[in-house]
This record gives structure tokens, sequence and C-alpha cells, in this order.
């Protein structure tokens, strides 16, 4: 079956790349997965022999009968035909797995990894650790340091949820038809609670994005562009005066600990 240019797929094609994403996930034979995405069933495989739930969420209709033929015989693995974008994960979970807390293990697609990860965030408390291949360039994004230039707001976000590593790349040539771009595996393992505790989470996160907003201006000139109507001049200054925040520094030069600081003071 050819692949469809509307959902995004590239499926991949080298058996050693699923077993390897399985092994570094961290699955164990007494964890719940998710699958966003199942395609052909090469990483459904893997996991189906290793975990003791699966539930793979599959937009493409016309995958779906070829995957619940072949897992028919696994009775751990169900094929559940949606959106993930527009599954509930609180009922997947619930009627799936037992309501057992999931990993989640995917490729996703280039066009909706940020909407997919953003929404696992949204969906902590009944995901525990995601290992998914997104693209390189985005997983450097996840990963990188303070102060280079693929930091940016997912960059801080990540680090307030989640711990996050970069374990592999993957050639274009592990999958058909072969993307433009090569790919890379990350884990993210969630919190218990995140890494810093803001008076305002609301504040908080909006002043995260507010950081990379324009990413030519000061920190400070971003914070009174995005919430000048909320905060005067002068309250934005002195709450930079309390956050022990330099005014003339940019966003990329700040981690979730300076957010949280000026988030408090705003507060």
């Amino acid at each position: 079956m050819n692949a469809k240019k509307q959902y995004g797929q590239n499926f991949l094609t080298d058996p050693r790349i699923p077993r390897r994403i399985v092994e570094c996930s961290g699955i164990t034979p007494e964890d719940c997965v998710i699958e966003i995405g199942p395609g052909r069933g090469i990483l459904t495989r893997e996991l189906a022999a290793k975990a003791a739930r699966v539930a793979a969420v599959e937009i493409d209709s016309d995958l779906v009968p070829a995957l619940r033929a072949e897992f028919d015989s696994s009775p751990n693995v169900s094929i559940i035909q949606g959106d993930f974008m527009q599954t509930d994960v609180s009922a997947l979970v619930s009627e799936q797995l037992g309501g057992k807390r999931a990993c989640v293990c995917a490729n996703i697609p280039y066009y909706i990894t940020s909407p997919i990860i953003l929404k696992l965030f949204e969906q902590r408390e009944y995901v525990r650790s995601f290992t998914v291949m997104v693209q390189k360039e985005f997983a450097d994004r996840l990963c990188a340091a303070k102060g280079s230039a693929d930091y940016s707001s997912l960059t801080m976000l990540c680090s307030y949820y989640a711990s996050v590593k970069k374990l592999f790349g993957v050639p274009a040539g592990c999958f058909t038809p072969r993307p433009k771009v090569d790919s890379a595996v990350v884990r993210l393992d969630l919190y218990e609670k995140p890494a810093v505790s803001p008076r305002d989470e609301k504040l908080f996160l909006e002043l995260i994005r507010s950081a990379f907003a324009y990413r030519r201006k000061t920190f400070f000139n971003c914070v009174c562009g995005t919430h000048g109507a909320r905060f005067s001049k002068a309250e934005i200054t002195l709450a930079f005066e309390k956050a022990a925040i330099d005014p003339t520094v940019r966003g990329e030069a700040l981690d979730i600990r300076d957010i949280c600081r000026l988030a408090d003071a705003l507060s």
C-alpha cells in the first residue's frame, strides 16, 4: 500500500530500528503502551513481544484491516482506528490498558510532532514516558543547551515536564518512501512533579512563550510586548529586579528557574 502524503507517512523498513527503540524505551513486560501511528506494524510487533498491553492508534482506515488481521492472534494488542489528536487519552488508558499509566512509543509524522508532544504533556496524568522518532532537527531542539541556536520555548517546556535524552539517529534510507531528512529517537521521562513550582503556572507558561516571541529582542521587551496590557512597564521593571534578571538578556540565555522567578515576582 502506497504512503499517503496527507498523513505524512514514511514507513520504517529496517527491522533493527524498532528493536532498538523498544530496548532503549525502558518498557518492561509489566508496562502498557500507547503506539501512535503503527503504520504497517513494524514497531507494533516488537512492542507486542515486550509489553503487557499495546493500544495502537492508526488514523489511516486503509491500514487498519491488515493490522487487525496480523494481530488478531495477539490478545495483548488492540488496534484503534482514529486520529490520536482527537483521542481521549484517559478513556483509551481506562478501556484498553486497564487504567495503568502508559508508556508512549511511536514514529511520529514530522508535520504533527509538536502538537503530539504538547498533547502528551497535557495528558501526563495518564502517561509516564514517551520514546518517539522525530525529525533530527526537532530532536536537536528538544535537547538543546541553553544559549544555543536550537534552544527554544519547546526546549524550555520539555525541561519543565521531563528529562529528555537523544538516543540515536536514524538515516533517511531506513524508510519508504525515503524522507528528505534524517530522523532521531528521543526519550522523555516525565517528572512526578514539574521541575519548578511557579505560584501562577498559567503566567509561567505564557512567559516561556514570551521569551522566544521575538528572538532578536531582549526578554524585557518581549515581556512588555506580550504582557503590556496586563502589567505596566514599571511593574515589569520591578519584577525583573526582584527576580535578579538582567533586562538586556535574550530569552535563549534563560532557563525555567529564571522564568519561574519572574512569574512569581509578577504574580
